[in-house]
């Protein structure tokens, strides 16, 4: 039953927001206005899920913004109601490249147990600039980092050791990872020892590259169909994962299929 915690919830807010639409709108009002009041409270609701979530996972005091951290659940939640993440999965993992790479800005985060697992460091693409991350490409050879949403799959032992595959969901933005070799893995160049040398570690070929003293914990915690999101400051990215209508919008167009009973 805990596994499914998180479809409850959202069931049960969904839910909610269309009593107190019935609610307040009587029977002499239209479908459509219905429907409107529906979209209005349900995001009041997942507002307040979030909110719930960050509070208690103290991710601001591990310094995730809280406006990163809503994009990551937003994307999250309409993953899974796309069917492209199991129903099982808890874990949402965050990297914020808008933050220097001095900073742990790789953030771990298991939702339903609201506990932050693991905040470490963790690299961006050569291409993409040197303490700061400033561009960002999905061509192959740019040796720049990926923004966007992705979902880990099968772990694999390649030329960096013990590795994580990782698929872009962000078409022209972060769908060639496969491609373009995009993983997650270790390196020596992440970590304290690199930021006492040069001032800011050290930086991959766009892998989301992590110390080798954590890899194996990362590697382990989010293998196997969990959400990762790449936040960047970048004007033009766009995800209709980030659409916040998306969780209803969703259930109407791509399973009609959709039953509170089931959870």
């Amino acid at each position: 039953m805990r596994k499914h915690f998180l479809w409850v919830t959202m069931a049960i807010f969904f839910l909610s927001a269309t009593i107190l639409s019935w609610r307040s709108d009587g029977a002499n009002r239209s479908v459509s206005v219905k429907k409107k009041n529906v979209a209005f409270t349900t995001k009041e609701l997942f507002e307040q899920y979030v909110n719930n979530l960050y509070e208690a996972a103290r991710l601001k005091e591990a310094g995730l913004a809280f406006n990163v951290f809503e994009k990551a659940v937003t994307g999250y939640t309409n993953l899974k109601l796309s069917h492209l993440v199991p129903q099982s999965s808890e874990v949402l993992t965050v990297v914020d490249f808008s933050k220097s790479s001095r900073e742990k800005r790789m953030w771990i985060i298991n939702l339903l147990n609201k506990q932050l697992v693991l905040n470490t460091w963790v690299a961006h693409g050569s291409g993409s600039g040197q303490e700061m991350a400033n561009h960002f490409s999905d061509a192959n050879d740019s040796h720049e980092s990926s923004l966007g949403f992705y979902v880990t799959d099968k772990v694999y032992n390649g030329k960096h050791g013990r590795s994580l595959y990782l698929d872009g969901m962000d078409e022209g933005f972060n769908g060639n990872a496969r491609m373009r070799s995009i993983v997650v893995h270790g390196a020596n160049y992440v970590g304290p020892a690199a930021i006492n040398e040069q001032g800011y570690i050290g930086r991959s070929f766009g892998c989301p590259a992590v110390s080798p003293k954590v890899v194996n914990k990362v590697i382990n915690t989010i293998a196997g169909k969990t959400v990762l999101f790449i936040n960047g400051n970048d004007e033009s990215y766009y995800s209709k994962y980030l659409d916040e209508t998306g969780p209803l919008n969703l259930m109407a167009s791509t399973d009609t299929s959709f039953n509170f009973t089931k959870f």
